[in-house]
């Protein structure tokens, strides 16, 4: 035990670590739940109308309550969530998981646009490299014999 122990034993099968019992703004919960990487990432995408709270655009400080439906679009993905745990402290992946509940329908419909990803860049061809000095000399022979 480094030190730290006699902090975290009390607490190891409550809630994450920073749950509070007060008001927590929504920028800061999706930033808690790792949903974005920073505050200003959340804050941006609240303004930007890509997280609705119970089907209204909310702002960033909008206090969260438990039971809270959420629809956050991140890129391509869209997740819905019921809010579980208030949190203003960002923690391990483990006990984000633990703040909101992710639906069914929302976890197929993500998995549905994985594989369809996945599938368009199997069909695609894949040229990542530049051409070589042959291959250009090739081009410039071919181009010049039409």
């Amino acid at each position: 035990m480094g030190g730290h122990g006699h902090f975290s034993d009390a607490n190891d099968n409550q809630q994450p670590a920073g749950v509070v019992g007060e008001r927590v703004r929504l920028d800061k919960w999706l930033w808690a739940a790792r949903f974005f990487k920073t505050r200003a990432l959340a804050a941006d995408a609240v303004t930007g109308g890509k997280v609705h709270v119970d089907g209204r655009r909310v702002k960033p400080a909008h206090s969260m309550r438990l039971g809270e439906a959420l629809r956050i679009q991140r890129g391509p993905e869209e997740y819905m969530v019921v809010v579980r745990g208030l949190s203003s402290r960002r923690g391990s992946a483990q006990q984000a998981l633990l703040l909101y509940d992710e639906t069914t329908e929302s976890r197929q419909r993500r998995e549905q646009l994985r594989e369809q990803r996945r599938l368009q860049m199997t069909d695609a061809p894949q040229s990542a490299t530049r051409p070589t000095k042959q291959d250009r000399r090739r081009i410039v022979r071919f181009i010049r014999d039409e």
